[in-house]
Protein backbone atom coordinates (compact mmCIF):
# COMPACT_ATOMS: atom_id res chain seq x y z
CA UNK A 1 0.00 0.00 0.00
CA UNK A 2 1.32 3.81 -1.46
CA UNK A 3 0.74 6.87 -1.00
CA UNK A 4 0.58 8.21 -4.82
CA UNK A 5 -0.68 11.63 -4.59
CA UNK A 6 -1.70 14.35 -1.57
CA UNK A 7 -4.03 17.04 -2.30
CA UNK A 8 -5.60 19.73 -0.33
CA UNK A 9 -8.33 22.46 -0.60
CA UNK A 10 -9.02 25.58 1.77
CA UNK A 11 -12.80 26.18 2.48
CA UNK A 12 -14.91 28.46 4.40
CA UNK A 13 -16.69 27.88 7.41
CA UNK A 14 -17.26 31.54 8.46
CA UNK A 15 -20.26 32.35 11.04
CA UNK A 16 -20.98 35.58 12.06
CA UNK A 17 -20.42 34.85 15.81
CA UNK A 18 -18.24 35.13 18.78
CA UNK A 19 -16.82 34.20 21.60
CA UNK A 20 -14.89 36.01 24.11
CA UNK A 21 -11.83 35.90 21.72
CA UNK A 22 -12.20 35.59 18.34
CA UNK A 23 -15.29 35.86 16.19
CA UNK A 24 -15.51 33.39 13.21
CA UNK A 25 -16.27 35.66 10.60
CA UNK A 26 -13.16 34.58 8.37
CA UNK A 27 -12.63 30.97 9.87
CA UNK A 28 -11.27 28.55 7.35
CA UNK A 29 -10.53 25.10 6.94
CA UNK A 30 -8.39 22.65 5.09
CA UNK A 31 -9.30 19.43 3.66
CA UNK A 32 -6.99 16.86 2.15
CA UNK A 33 -7.48 13.91 -0.42
CA UNK A 34 -4.73 10.80 0.72
CA UNK A 35 -4.70 8.57 -2.87
CA UNK A 36 -2.99 5.54 -2.98
CA UNK A 37 -2.81 2.51 -5.10
CA UNK A 38 -5.11 0.21 -3.69
CA UNK A 39 -8.40 -0.31 -4.72
CA UNK A 40 -11.11 -2.09 -2.81
CA UNK A 41 -14.64 -2.89 -4.73
CA UNK A 42 -12.63 -1.78 -7.60
CA UNK A 43 -12.54 2.09 -6.26
CA UNK A 44 -9.39 3.72 -5.62
CA UNK A 45 -8.71 4.43 -1.92
CA UNK A 46 -8.51 7.89 -1.11
CA UNK A 47 -8.09 8.68 2.59
CA UNK A 48 -9.83 12.06 3.76
CA UNK A 49 -8.48 14.76 6.44
CA UNK A 50 -9.42 18.42 7.44
CA UNK A 51 -8.55 20.17 10.63
CA UNK A 52 -10.90 21.00 13.19
CA UNK A 53 -12.66 24.47 13.71
CA UNK A 54 -11.16 27.42 15.77
CA UNK A 55 -7.57 26.86 13.79
CA UNK A 56 -7.34 28.13 9.90
CA UNK A 57 -6.60 26.37 7.25
CA UNK A 58 -3.00 24.77 6.90
CA UNK A 59 -2.93 25.17 2.79
CA UNK A 60 1.09 26.83 3.13
CA UNK A 61 2.33 23.98 5.39
CA UNK A 62 0.89 21.20 3.92
CA UNK A 63 1.81 22.32 0.22
CA UNK A 64 5.53 23.66 1.30
CA UNK A 65 6.47 21.41 4.03
CA UNK A 66 4.37 18.57 4.74
CA UNK A 67 3.58 16.92 1.55
CA UNK A 68 6.93 17.56 -0.53
CA UNK A 69 8.03 15.18 2.78
CA UNK A 70 5.52 12.64 2.47
CA UNK A 71 5.97 12.07 -0.64
CA UNK A 72 10.14 12.35 -0.47
CA UNK A 73 10.08 9.32 1.77
CA UNK A 74 10.62 6.25 0.83
CA UNK A 75 8.21 4.50 0.35
CA UNK A 76 9.40 1.14 2.42
CA UNK A 77 9.67 3.63 5.30
CA UNK A 78 5.82 4.74 5.46
CA UNK A 79 4.68 0.92 5.50
CA UNK A 80 4.63 -1.79 8.34
CA UNK A 81 5.74 -5.40 7.54
CA UNK A 82 2.84 -6.34 5.89
CA UNK A 83 3.25 -3.83 3.60
CA UNK A 84 0.19 -1.24 4.97
CA UNK A 85 1.13 2.05 5.39
CA UNK A 86 1.80 1.85 8.96
CA UNK A 87 0.22 5.90 10.89
CA UNK A 88 3.62 5.92 13.44
CA UNK A 89 6.12 5.71 10.40
CA UNK A 90 4.30 8.18 8.77
CA UNK A 91 4.40 10.64 11.96
CA UNK A 92 7.80 9.67 12.05
CA UNK A 93 8.67 11.12 8.32
CA UNK A 94 6.73 13.99 8.62
CA UNK A 95 8.30 15.33 11.56
CA UNK A 96 11.62 15.09 9.87
CA UNK A 97 14.01 17.76 10.53
CA UNK A 98 11.31 19.26 12.82
CA UNK A 99 12.35 20.78 16.63
CA UNK A 100 10.69 19.64 20.00
CA UNK A 101 8.34 21.70 20.76
CA UNK A 102 6.85 25.20 19.52
CA UNK A 103 4.36 23.61 17.94
CA UNK A 104 2.61 26.46 16.59
CA UNK A 105 0.65 25.24 13.75
CA UNK A 106 2.60 22.60 12.49
CA UNK A 107 0.49 20.28 14.83
CA UNK A 108 -2.47 20.90 13.15
CA UNK A 109 -0.99 20.27 9.81
CA UNK A 110 0.15 17.04 10.68
CA UNK A 111 -3.16 16.30 12.31
CA UNK A 112 -4.91 17.00 9.09
CA UNK A 113 -2.42 13.99 7.55
CA UNK A 114 -3.20 11.52 9.99
CA UNK A 115 -6.77 11.25 9.44
CA UNK A 116 -6.84 11.05 5.77
CA UNK A 117 -4.15 8.08 6.42
CA UNK A 118 -6.30 6.56 9.26
CA UNK A 119 -9.17 7.09 6.54
CA UNK A 120 -7.25 5.18 4.18
CA UNK A 121 -6.49 2.38 5.97
CA UNK A 122 -9.77 1.51 7.29
CA UNK A 123 -11.61 1.81 3.92
CA UNK A 124 -8.79 -0.26 2.54
CA UNK A 125 -9.82 -2.79 5.52
CA UNK A 126 -13.74 -2.21 4.17
CA UNK A 127 -14.74 -1.48 7.68
CA UNK A 128 -15.89 1.50 9.43
CA UNK A 129 -12.48 3.32 11.54
CA UNK A 130 -13.97 3.08 14.69
CA UNK A 131 -14.00 -0.74 14.90
CA UNK A 132 -10.12 -0.38 12.82
CA UNK A 133 -8.96 1.78 15.67
CA UNK A 134 -10.45 -0.29 18.44
CA UNK A 135 -8.76 -3.41 16.58
CA UNK A 136 -5.46 -1.75 15.98
CA UNK A 137 -4.90 -0.74 19.46
CA UNK A 138 -6.16 -3.98 20.78
CA UNK A 139 -9.86 -2.49 22.38
CA UNK A 140 -13.01 -4.15 22.58
CA UNK A 141 -15.49 -3.83 20.17
CA UNK A 142 -16.40 -0.01 20.18
CA UNK A 143 -19.27 1.63 21.84
CA UNK A 144 -22.64 1.71 19.44
CA UNK A 145 -23.12 4.88 20.74
CA UNK A 146 -21.30 8.13 22.57
CA UNK A 147 -22.29 10.80 24.65
CA UNK A 148 -22.42 14.23 22.74
CA UNK A 149 -23.06 17.79 23.76
CA UNK A 150 -24.21 20.62 21.83
CA UNK A 151 -21.38 23.38 21.78
CA UNK A 152 -23.02 26.36 21.45
CA UNK A 153 -24.72 30.18 22.79
CA UNK A 154 -21.44 32.46 21.05
CA UNK A 155 -21.87 35.91 21.39
CA UNK A 156 -24.18 37.08 17.96
CA UNK A 157 -24.61 40.45 16.34
CA UNK A 158 -28.38 41.86 18.04
CA UNK A 159 -28.32 38.47 19.94
CA UNK A 160 -30.38 38.73 23.27
CA UNK A 161 -31.96 36.33 25.67
CA UNK A 162 -35.08 35.58 23.58
CA UNK A 163 -33.04 34.39 20.72
CA UNK A 164 -30.40 32.28 22.93
CA UNK A 165 -32.87 30.55 24.39
CA UNK A 166 -34.18 29.75 20.80
CA UNK A 167 -30.71 28.11 20.06
CA UNK A 168 -30.83 26.42 22.78
CA UNK A 169 -34.11 25.19 22.69
CA UNK A 170 -33.67 23.55 18.90
CA UNK A 171 -30.60 21.72 20.43
CA UNK A 172 -32.64 20.09 22.68
CA UNK A 173 -35.29 19.36 19.96
CA UNK A 174 -32.33 17.89 18.05
CA UNK A 175 -31.91 15.11 20.90
CA UNK A 176 -29.18 16.82 22.96
CA UNK A 177 -29.39 16.78 26.67
CA UNK A 178 -26.23 18.47 27.73
CA UNK A 179 -25.29 22.36 26.02
CA UNK A 180 -22.27 24.61 26.35
CA UNK A 181 -22.09 28.08 25.68
CA UNK A 182 -19.54 31.16 25.58
CA UNK A 183 -18.95 33.41 28.91
CA UNK A 184 -16.33 36.29 28.67
CA UNK A 185 -17.28 38.04 26.01
CA UNK A 186 -19.92 40.39 28.29
CA UNK A 187 -19.98 41.74 31.51
CA UNK A 188 -20.49 38.81 34.72
CA UNK A 189 -23.92 40.43 34.95
CA UNK A 190 -24.73 40.14 31.36
CA UNK A 191 -22.80 36.61 31.61
CA UNK A 192 -25.10 35.70 34.32
CA UNK A 193 -28.38 36.71 32.92
CA UNK A 194 -27.58 34.64 30.07
CA UNK A 195 -26.54 31.28 32.38
CA UNK A 196 -29.68 31.86 34.09
CA UNK A 197 -32.05 31.71 30.74
CA UNK A 198 -29.86 28.64 29.66
CA UNK A 199 -30.55 26.85 33.13
CA UNK A 200 -34.07 27.43 32.55
CA UNK A 201 -34.48 26.38 28.93
CA UNK A 202 -32.48 22.92 30.07
CA UNK A 203 -34.29 22.46 33.21
CA UNK A 204 -30.82 21.96 35.41
CA UNK A 205 -27.97 23.48 35.65
CA UNK A 206 -25.63 20.57 36.07
CA UNK A 207 -26.66 20.19 31.56
CA UNK A 208 -25.08 23.54 31.21
CA UNK A 209 -21.64 24.52 30.65
CA UNK A 210 -19.60 27.69 30.45
CA UNK A 211 -16.59 28.37 28.20
CA UNK A 212 -14.17 31.65 28.74
CA UNK A 213 -11.88 30.51 25.53
CA UNK A 214 -8.90 31.64 27.77
CA UNK A 215 -10.06 35.01 28.41
CA UNK A 216 -9.49 36.16 31.58
CA UNK A 217 -6.76 36.53 34.06
CA UNK A 218 -6.37 34.32 37.80
CA UNK A 219 -8.24 37.33 39.16
CA UNK A 220 -11.04 37.68 36.76
CA UNK A 221 -11.31 33.64 36.23
CA UNK A 222 -11.37 33.48 40.28
CA UNK A 223 -14.21 36.33 40.52
CA UNK A 224 -16.08 34.69 37.94
CA UNK A 225 -15.64 31.47 39.46
CA UNK A 226 -17.07 33.00 42.63
CA UNK A 227 -19.96 33.74 40.86
CA UNK A 228 -20.31 30.44 38.87
CA UNK A 229 -20.10 28.32 41.81
CA UNK A 230 -23.39 28.23 43.60
CA UNK A 231 -25.10 27.45 40.10
CA UNK A 232 -23.34 23.31 39.91
CA UNK A 233 -23.10 23.78 36.57
CA UNK A 234 -21.28 20.91 34.25
CA UNK A 235 -18.02 22.40 33.81
CA UNK A 236 -15.81 25.83 33.63
CA UNK A 237 -13.50 25.41 30.65
CA UNK A 238 -10.96 27.42 30.01
CA UNK A 239 -10.69 30.05 32.30
CA UNK A 240 -7.32 31.29 31.77
CA UNK A 241 -4.67 31.15 28.97
CA UNK A 242 -4.51 27.14 27.94
CA UNK A 243 -0.61 27.23 28.74
CA UNK A 244 -0.85 29.32 32.04
CA UNK A 245 -0.87 26.39 34.38
CA UNK A 246 0.10 28.26 37.30
CA UNK A 247 -2.78 30.94 36.96
CA UNK A 248 -5.12 27.72 36.09
CA UNK A 249 -3.80 25.89 39.43
CA UNK A 250 -5.03 29.47 41.36
CA UNK A 251 -8.41 28.92 39.85
CA UNK A 252 -8.91 24.91 40.73
CA UNK A 253 -7.84 25.72 44.09
CA UNK A 254 -10.67 28.29 44.69
CA UNK A 255 -13.73 26.70 41.94
CA UNK A 256 -15.36 23.44 43.78
CA UNK A 257 -17.03 22.09 40.46
CA UNK A 258 -15.27 20.73 37.70
CA UNK A 259 -12.90 22.43 35.66
CA UNK A 260 -12.27 21.87 31.67
CA UNK A 261 -9.28 22.44 29.00
CA UNK A 262 -6.80 20.95 26.79
CA UNK A 263 -7.98 21.97 23.50
CA UNK A 264 -5.39 23.65 22.79
CA UNK A 265 -3.12 21.57 24.30
CA UNK A 266 -1.50 19.65 21.29
CA UNK A 267 1.84 17.47 22.93
CA UNK A 268 2.31 14.87 24.82
CA UNK A 269 4.73 16.91 26.86
CA UNK A 270 2.04 19.66 27.29
CA UNK A 271 -0.73 17.37 28.24
CA UNK A 272 1.75 16.02 30.83
CA UNK A 273 2.73 19.41 32.25
CA UNK A 274 -1.01 20.48 32.10
CA UNK A 275 -1.16 17.66 34.43
CA UNK A 276 1.18 17.85 36.87
CA UNK A 277 1.63 21.72 37.38
CA UNK A 278 -2.21 22.85 36.30
CA UNK A 279 -3.52 22.16 39.86
CA UNK A 280 -6.47 19.52 37.82
CA UNK A 281 -8.25 16.80 39.84
CA UNK A 282 -8.47 13.63 38.19
CA UNK A 283 -12.32 11.74 38.34
CA UNK A 284 -13.70 15.69 38.91
CA UNK A 285 -11.70 17.85 35.63
CA UNK A 286 -12.17 17.54 32.06
CA UNK A 287 -9.05 17.13 29.71
CA UNK A 288 -10.19 17.99 26.02
CA UNK A 289 -7.48 17.46 23.81
CA UNK A 290 -8.82 17.49 20.10
CA UNK A 291 -6.69 14.98 17.88
CA UNK A 292 -7.08 17.00 14.68
CA UNK A 293 -5.53 19.74 15.85
CA UNK A 294 -2.87 17.89 17.90
CA UNK A 295 -0.67 15.87 15.28
CA UNK A 296 -3.59 13.14 14.98
CA UNK A 297 -4.39 9.78 16.61
CA UNK A 298 -0.98 8.58 16.83
CA UNK A 299 -0.29 11.36 19.15
CA UNK A 300 -3.59 11.37 20.93
CA UNK A 301 -2.48 7.53 22.00
CA UNK A 302 0.05 8.63 23.60
CA UNK A 303 -1.17 11.18 25.10
CA UNK A 304 -3.88 8.82 26.79
CA UNK A 305 -1.12 6.58 27.18
CA UNK A 306 1.43 8.93 29.18
CA UNK A 307 -1.84 10.72 31.30
CA UNK A 308 -3.08 7.08 32.39
CA UNK A 309 -0.27 7.27 34.23
CA UNK A 310 -0.85 9.98 36.01
CA UNK A 311 -4.01 8.63 37.11
CA UNK A 312 -6.14 10.10 34.22
CA UNK A 313 -8.50 7.72 32.55
CA UNK A 314 -10.68 7.69 29.22
CA UNK A 315 -13.42 8.50 31.02
CA UNK A 316 -12.20 11.77 31.74
CA UNK A 317 -11.56 12.76 28.43
CA UNK A 318 -13.97 14.79 26.33
CA UNK A 319 -12.45 16.17 23.18
CA UNK A 320 -13.18 19.40 21.45
CA UNK A 321 -13.98 19.32 17.75
CA UNK A 322 -17.17 18.01 16.69
CA UNK A 323 -16.74 15.57 14.12
CA UNK A 324 -16.98 12.18 12.92
CA UNK A 325 -12.79 11.32 13.53
CA UNK A 326 -13.71 12.12 17.68
CA UNK A 327 -16.59 10.23 17.58
CA UNK A 328 -15.27 7.39 16.33
CA UNK A 329 -12.26 7.56 19.07
CA UNK A 330 -15.00 8.19 21.63
CA UNK A 331 -16.50 4.87 20.82
CA UNK A 332 -13.05 2.93 19.85
CA UNK A 333 -11.63 4.68 23.00
CA UNK A 334 -14.84 4.69 25.68
CA UNK A 335 -14.01 8.65 26.48
CA UNK A 336 -16.33 10.02 28.51
CA UNK A 337 -18.11 12.05 25.42
CA UNK A 338 -17.20 14.42 22.35
CA UNK A 339 -18.37 17.57 21.30
CA UNK A 340 -20.47 18.60 18.63
CA UNK A 341 -21.52 22.14 16.66
CA UNK A 342 -25.26 21.52 15.45
CA UNK A 343 -25.91 23.85 12.62
CA UNK A 344 -22.20 25.66 12.21
CA UNK A 345 -19.31 24.95 10.96
CA UNK A 346 -20.69 22.97 8.40
CA UNK A 347 -20.61 20.95 6.19
CA UNK A 348 -17.36 19.54 8.24
CA UNK A 349 -18.68 19.41 11.71
CA UNK A 350 -21.64 17.32 12.78
CA UNK A 351 -22.14 13.34 11.85
CA UNK A 352 -23.45 11.63 9.17
CA UNK A 353 -26.32 12.49 7.71
CA UNK A 354 -28.45 9.42 8.85
CA UNK A 355 -26.80 8.94 12.12
CA UNK A 356 -29.22 11.21 14.91
CA UNK A 357 -28.52 12.66 18.13
CA UNK A 358 -30.82 10.31 20.88
CA UNK A 359 -31.33 11.31 24.61
CA UNK A 360 -27.28 12.72 24.31
CA UNK A 361 -26.02 10.02 22.60
CA UNK A 362 -24.91 9.06 18.81
CA UNK A 363 -23.83 6.94 16.87
CA UNK A 364 -21.19 5.97 14.28
CA UNK A 365 -22.07 5.33 10.70
CA UNK A 366 -21.71 1.54 9.14
CA UNK A 367 -19.66 2.61 6.31
CA UNK A 368 -15.69 1.87 5.68
CA UNK A 369 -13.84 4.56 6.79
CA UNK A 370 -14.24 8.08 8.59
CA UNK A 371 -17.71 7.95 7.22
CA UNK A 372 -17.07 11.92 5.44
CA UNK A 373 -18.91 10.55 2.81
CA UNK A 374 -22.14 9.61 4.52
CA UNK A 375 -22.54 13.66 4.63
CA UNK A 376 -24.29 14.93 1.64
CA UNK A 377 -23.29 18.64 2.05
CA UNK A 378 -19.39 16.98 2.44
CA UNK A 379 -19.88 14.82 -1.29
CA UNK A 380 -18.93 17.39 -3.36
CA UNK A 381 -16.11 18.78 -1.80
CA UNK A 382 -14.71 15.48 -1.49
CA UNK A 383 -15.59 14.95 -5.42
CA UNK A 384 -13.49 18.19 -6.43
CA UNK A 385 -10.28 16.50 -4.54
CA UNK A 386 -11.03 13.31 -6.08
CA UNK A 387 -13.49 11.62 -8.34
CA UNK A 388 -12.97 8.27 -10.81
Amino acid sequence: MQITEVREASHYIASPMRNAVIDFSQMTVSLVALITDVRVHGKRVVGFGFNSNGRYAQSGLLRERFFPRLLAAAPDSLSDAAGELDPWRIHQALLENEKPGGHGERSVAVGIIDMAVWDALAKAHDIPVAVYLAERFGRERPLDSVSVYAAGGYYHPDGDLTSLRREIRSYLDLGYTRVKMKIGGAPLDEDLRRIEAVIQEVGEPGRVAVDANGRFSAAEAIRYGEALAPLDLAWYEEPVDPLDYASLSDVAASYPGPLATGENIFSTPDALNLARYGGLRVSTDILQMDPALSYGVVEYARMLDALRACGWSESDQIPHGGHQLNLALGAAFRLGGIESYPGVFEPFGGFADDQAVEDGFVGWPEVPGVGLEAKAGLRPLLAELWSE
